[in-house]
């Protein structure tokens, strides 16, 4: 009986740890992440799709690709001068962000 309530307090703990995590993973720092696109004056606008942030930025090689990644990216493409980032369900949140802070 004992050891049935011990696996359980193991599983128990485990999966709190999984969930800490995905937590953390979720909460994207949003101002790096505009310092990682070169600046709130390199960004031309925002999209998103779901899980897919679109960035139009005026010179993409000022954009950090690596540390955007660092993030919590799931992927980047790159296409002309715009990045289509994988972000999570945080990509309404950051557009607004963005918008909000360009205004």
């Amino acid at each position: 009986m004992w050891e049935y309530i011990i696996i359980g307090a193991i599983l128990l703990v485990i999966l709190l740890a999984i969930l800490k995590a995905n937590k953390k993973d979720a909460k994207i720092d949003f101002n790096k992440l505009v310092e990682y696109l070169g600046g709130k004056d390199n960004i031309i606008d925002t999209e998103t799709n779901l899980s897919r942030f679109k960035v139009t930025l005026k010179d993409v090689t000022k954009a950090n690709k690596e540390g955007i990644q660092k993030l919590g990216a799931k992927g980047i493409v790159e296409i002309d001068n715009q990045l289509k980032i994988i972000l999570g369900p945080n990509s309404q949140q950051i557009k607004k962000y963005i918008d909000d802070l360009k205004r």
